[in-house]
């Protein structure tokens, strides 16, 4: 197998994955700022609890999707990089990207929920969601062409490929709804429920097209 020269190895992967991991949680604490800061100014208002619920809920709803929609891709890319041995110049890039709209999320987020609704909204917060989608999914076809950088078989790299470009399509299918359809907001979202029965299919689809058929008898 081919070596990755020492002049190309420019972090470790263990390396890079801990400052990703430092990074995922500070944009996850980030999310939760902008709701600290309305409990002070309903609190020097001698607002009660149940207003705040009542005038933050879109708030809320906003930061726990953040919150779990980082939660998933932290996961994803952690799960990537468990396979990954030496890190070059443009897979360290394509992980600065990846954090780079990591990072974007908190805005994106309070845009979302704290801002009048129009039609740059969902492109600022949905678009995000994609960018995020889209690198991980251009990590992974590196990945697949520079088997000297990790451990996966052709057939991993391959199922990885399909299903990252699966969640990339919905999340593009969900920007484009939402630029299409005035009001829409961030709805065009509940497409992402689609995610897993697609990749199933996608995966009962490749067993049966990759099993050999037995030979036909001619008698």
């Amino acid at each position: 197998m081919t070596q990755v020269p020492k002049s190309r190895e420019l972090s470790s992967p263990e390396r890079l994955q801990a400052f990703t991991d430092a990074v995922v949680a500070i944009a996850l604490t980030l999310l939760i700022l902008p709701l600290m800061e309305s409990v002070g100014e309903l609190a020097d208002h001698q607002g009660t609890t149940a207003q705040w619920l009542e005038e933050e809920q879109y708030a809320v709803l906003g930061f726990v999707l953040s919150f779990v929609l980082i939660a998933v891709f932290w996961v994803q890319h952690h799960k990537l990089f468990r396979s990954v041995k030496r890190v070059d110049s443009g897979l360290l890039w394509l992980t600065v990207a990846w954090m780079f709209t990591i990072v974007v999320m908190p805005v994106a987020t309070s845009l979302s929920t704290q801002m009048a609704s129009d039609w740059a909204q969902p492109l600022v917060y949905i678009g995000t969601l994609f960018a995020t989608s889209f690198v991980l999914l251009l990590a992974r076809t590196y990945l697949r062409s520079h088997p000297d950088l990790h451990a996966m078989d052709e057939a991993e790299a391959v199922s990885g490929i399909r299903a990252s470009g699966i969640v990339s399509a919905l999340f593009l299918a969900s920007l484009i709804l939402s630029l299409v359809i005035p009001g829409a907001g961030n709805w065009p979202l509940l497409l992402m429920l689609l995610s897993e029965p697609l990749q199933r299919l996608d995966r009962r689809w490749v067993r049966r097209t990759s099993t050999p058929r037995p030979p036909h008898d001619s008698r």
